[in-house]
């Protein structure tokens, strides 16, 4: 009976035990997360690491470390059209405004500024699309091999991606640069252009007012990636790496990055091991331009998102029509098309989507 009693201990204190861990894993409702121990790169903590994801504005932190390779932090930058022009969120920088590296640093990092950035990408390459290749040639070097940048903002686009995985790497070799681990960290700022025009600068990163032993971080929003945060965290001898990608809202993101980093400082200190949870990649969200498996589940479509698949549909069966038009010799019938067609084209056009940091 008392071998029996300790069965029955045994056996219900395991079943607890994982519980415990799937309940710890079903709180964090971000598409993928990671936790990295920053002095040996060894995965801590770990939902679904290698998803490929947007990255939002996190890919600023890859344009800052470019730019700061490259560029002396005292060069002087003209803002062209191009980036004075790019969608917001922006800092409003004016074409020919004269900007230092380091003041653009400070609007890419700390305000999220999409026209900083394009101006650190120019400057640096040239061109944004030159920009992009060097990115993705640095984040190979750096070991993100699971990466690919089209832009230096993070706008949205087919084929820019991230995983966790990798942006914890990329944050981890950003922590080389000390004026970069100083920018991170700085809650807010005034920068100015050559004539003076001042622009007041307040971190997006929250967590700086709140999280004891936070080094600084970089946020991410655009409505495809949802809500992205990568970040880093000292205590005593410790440094841990958090990030996360498609958190649902922002105060998730808060709640889930204090979360993480709490479990990487416990892990470390306790000697516990590391802990990877993989959710059904069905069960997942949608992730708009980035290629991932099926997902099973049908979602109930938007109007709009009908009108366009009626349009669509329509103008597939129009042009069968043109066809059979041009056989038949038929003006009336093209001309009708031809209305049609245009109209489809106008309802085709998307509305540009803005990347909030």
């Amino acid at each position: 009976m008392h071998k029996y009693n300790l069965l029955k201990f045994f056996v219900l204190f395991t079943v607890c035990c994982l519980l415990s861990t799937f309940s710890e894993a079903d709180t964090v409702h971000s598409r993928a997360a990671v936790v990295m121990d920053a002095s040996t790169g060894n995965l801590l903590y770990a939902k679904n690491p290698d998803l490929r994801c947007p990255p939002a504005s996190t890919t600023k932190l890859m344009t800052a470390i470019l730019a700061i390779e490259n560029l002396y932090l005292n060069n002087v930058v003209t803002i062209s059209r191009n980036a004075s022009q790019v969608s917001p969120h922006k800092a409003g920088f004016k074409e020919g405004d004269k900007v230092t590296v380091e003041e653009l640093l400070y609007a890419a990092l700390l305000g999220s500024a999409n026209d900083a950035a394009v101006a650190l990408a120019e400057a640096v390459a040239g061109t944004e699309e030159r920009f992009a290749a060097l990115m993705n040639k640095k984040a190979f070097l750096i070991g993100a091999r699971d990466t690919q940048f089209i832009n230096a903002n993070g706008l949205p686009g087919p084929g820019q991606y991230i995983t966790a995985s990798d942006l914890s790497k990329i944050m981890n070799y950003a922590l080389n640069y000390p004026k970069l681990k100083q920018i991170i960290n700085t809650r807010m700022t005034e920068i100015s252009t050559e004539k003076g025009r001042s622009i007041f600068l307040r971190n997006t990163n929250r967590l700086l007012w709140s999280e004891e032993g936070l080094v600084g971080g970089k946020t991410g929003y655009t409505r495809t990636a949802r809500h992205c945060f990568v970040c880093v965290a000292e205590r005593e001898n410790d440094t841990v790496v958090v990030a996360l990608l498609g958190s649902p809202s922002r105060s998730d993101l808060w709640r889930e990055s204090g979360l993480l980093i709490g479990k990487g400082f416990d892990i470390l200190s306790n000697g516990e091991e590391p802990v990877i949870y993989l959710a059904n990649a069905d069960d997942m969200p949608s992730l708009g331009h980035v290629k991932q498996k099926k997902s099973k589940r049908i979602k109930k479509k938007s109007s709009q998102t009908k009108k366009r698949y009626a349009l669509a549909a329509d103008n597939s069966k129009q042009q069968k029509n043109t066809a059979l038009a041009k056989k038949k010799g038929s003006t009336k019938m093209l001309a009708k098309y031809k209305v049609k067609k245009k109209k489809y084209r106008i309802a085709k056009k998307g509305s540009i989507e803005r990347n909030k940091g």
